[in-house]
């Protein structure tokens, strides 16, 4: 069974795009815990990230590195951060958001609730950061 980030992938689902190329795509966690939180998917269905080929796994900081520095750009923080947990969605997939101490990347903290024209003004933001 295809996993939400795959139907994502596939438009069955719409997202709020910030990046995308033929191996990767990246947007806006739509339950996100600060403002700014991107996922960053491989299109290549497979659960966990280190199950990924190496070419495929340093390509993916590659495609996520520009975005990480428009949220460094689009939010006040002292910088993006990363994580990796996987627990939720079996398919590989990081965490971006902009922090400003390791607090920030608790997900056992609440998520936030943000309207759709919240959701849009965000992704515009991280857009036009990225220029």
């Amino acid at each position: 069974m295809a996993s939400i980030f795959s139907k994502i992938i596939a438009g069955e689902i719409p997202c709020y795009k910030i990046a995308e190329n033929e191996h990767f795509l990246a947007f806006l966690d739509v339950f996100p815990l600060r403002e700014g939180h991107v996922l960053v998917v491989a299109k290549k269905e497979v659960d966990k990230l280190f199950d990924l080929d190496d070419q495929t796994l340093a390509e993916w900081l590659v495609f996520a590195k520009p975005v990480a520095k428009a949220i460094e750009k689009a939010f006040s923080c002292n910088r993006c951060g990363l994580s990796v947990i996987g627990l939720e969605v079996p398919h590989a997939h990081m965490h971006l958001l902009p922090i400003n101490s390791s607090d920030d990347l608790n997900f056992t903290n609440p998520k936030m609730k943000l309207s759709a024209e919240q959701l849009k003004e965000v992704q515009e933001k991280i857009v036009n950061a990225m220029g």
